[in-house]
């Protein structure tokens, strides 16, 4: 069957291809009932806007990228599917990549999405390696980095203040009266990841405590790297009274692996997780965790970029969201 096109639609209105072009693209005032008769040839006909044809002459594609690092980790799931629904209202679609947290990946997402020309980039990078924005920049690619530590003077950024978030997670555990705290951080060159292990260390030199290093391990925003830091940890023969871990889902299986050794949490061991996935609330017990806004995170980031897109020229801003703790029942007076 032949392709639909405009001229056709015009024949079965009796217009001219202009003033089809004018009911499709709104550019110009069209009489409501000639705009009808437009409308009622185009669902008659069964015709399709060529999106390529009209970006190609609008000079945009109405598409941007969504690089992020890890889809099956439910914090960024839920963090996507934010940025999908105001990029969406914004009229755009988004192209999700996602990089399993390898750098080469994420160049090579980069490049594709450079090469299909989308209109602007969102950035959950693996890594904080400024090498990796050079494609964007010298294609000149509108983008803002979410969740990651970069100069302003590189690209708009959108953050959680990661280092107070930390502190007053410990805080809280040392108002609950606990001295010994283990920690499950996330990679070690994860930006967030550091910030909240900083926070972790000065609400310790504010309390005059000091922390254990040795009650310190890293995980990677897993499930099973969770589960397996909780061993490391248990294993220490000064065992913490409570613990931080730098993510819901590590927290998931720290929990998951406690209860297998009979532990009772917060009984035996008080934990803190965060992000505040919907997981948390829903497990048992439900998990003390700190809460990112992510929708109100994400509704900035989208804004961000579509300021961007329009103005490129425009100076380049940091904005730096405060989260909040969430008290349920994983964790107890010491």
């Amino acid at each position: 069957m032949a392709r639909v096109t405009i001229r056709d639609v015009a024949k079965e209105a009796g217009v001219s291809t202009t003033t089809v072009s004018h009911v499709i693209n709104e550019t110009r005032f069209v009489e409501e009932k000639t705009r009808a008769k437009v409308n009622e040839a185009i669902a008659t006909l069964g015709y399709r806007v060529n999106i390529a044809a009209r970006s190609l002459r609008a000079g945009r594609s109405q598409t941007i990228g969504l690089i992020i690092p890890d889809a099956a980790n439910l914090f960024f799931a839920e963090y996507l599917r934010k940025i999908e629904d105001f990029g969406f209202k914004a009229g755009y679609n988004v192209i999700v990549c996602n990089t399993d947290n390898e750098t080469d990946k994420e160049a090579a997402y980069i490049d594709a999405l450079v090469s299909k020309q989308v209109d602007g980039v969102i950035l959950i990078s693996s890594g904080s390696d400024p090498e990796t924005l050079n494609p964007l920049i010298s294609h000149d690619v509108p983008f803002v980095i979410a969740d990651r530590e970069f100069s302003a003077d590189v690209a708009d950024v959108v953050s959680l203040d990661n280092e107070q978030a930390g502190f007053d997670v410990t805080n809280y555990l040392l108002n609950l009266g606990h001295r010994k705290i283990g920690c499950i951080t996330g990679p070690n060159n994860f930006s967030p990841s550091i910030q909240r292990l900083n926070g972790f260390i000065r609400a310790h030199k504010e309390w005059g405590i000091p922390y254990d290093p040795e009650l310190i391990t890293s995980g990677k925003f897993t499930l099973s790297s969770g589960f397996s830091a909780f061993d490391w940890i248990w294993q220490n023969n000064s065992k913490p009274s409570a613990l931080f871990v730098f993510s819901d889902m590590m927290a998931i299986g720290a929990i998951n692996n406690a209860i297998t050794k009979g532990l009772n949490v917060p009984k035996d061991i008080s934990l803190v997780g965060f992000d505040n996935i919907e997981l948390a609330e829903a497990f048992a017990p439900s998990i003390t965790t700190f809460n990112q806004p992510i929708e109100k995170m994400a509704e900035t980031i989208v804004e961000l970029l579509t300021d961007r897109i329009k103005h490129k020229s425009a100076n380049r801003r940091r904005i730096v969201f405060r989260g909040s703790l969430i008290i349920r029942e994983s964790t107890t007076k010491y």
